[in-house]
């Protein structure tokens, strides 16, 4: 059987990235930099993957990813994904993860309050980390209490996210604060 799901990768400021996506254009998974390029090809396949040419919308994508990553005001909010196999609580913390603006950051409990359940923090946090399109569902915007980076599953953990946040000029992450 052939795959009809396609996947790129690219160069961005922080380092190659990759994005794979479905026939209609949907995004299913993004790759956050990585030293080895085969890696991130070998993730990015593990989705029933081959490699192929983006269409317009998904290069659109790809160059809005570039651009987060450059520090650039980029609003990824509208482009599809394609989470419909995975489990519902996942998918709700996605929703609301996904509302999060740029520059802005929620804790795992935030998150947690805004599903209704307050004490399933930890739970968030482990959807979070099954996070198959981060940066898309931007869970390098939800930290542990007092802002502390909390945890990261993407290659380079904490200090990936922490690049990220900085990249999205996120107060206390990469600049000097007053106080």
């Amino acid at each position: 059987m052939t795959s009809t799901r396609r996947f790129a990768l690219f160069d961005t400021a922080l380092g190659v990235c990759g994005v794979c996506w479905d026939v209609a254009g949907a995004i299913v998974a993004v790759a956050l930099p990585e030293d080895d390029r085969a890696d991130i090809e070998r993730y990015l396949a593990s989705f029933d993957a081959a490699p192929g040419d983006p269409d317009p919308g998904v290069a659109d994508t790809i160059d809005r990813i570039r651009g987060l990553m450059a520090g650039d005001d980029v609003d990824l909010s509208a482009v599809a994904v394609d989470i419909d196999a995975l489990p519902d609580f996942d998918r709700r913390v996605y929703a609301i993860t996904r509302d999060i603006p740029r520059g802005r950051v929620l804790t795992y409990g935030a998150v947690a309050s805004r599903l209704g359940q307050p004490g399933a923090a930890q739970a968030v946090g482990r959807a979070l980390g099954r996070n198959p399109i981060p940066v898309i569902i931007p869970c390098h915007r939800v930290v542990g209490a007092g802002t502390e980076v909390g945890g990261f599953s993407a290659p380079g953990g904490a200090a990936t996210k922490s690049r990220i946040l900085a990249a999205e000029r996120v107060a206390g992450f990469g600049e000097p604060t007053l106080f």
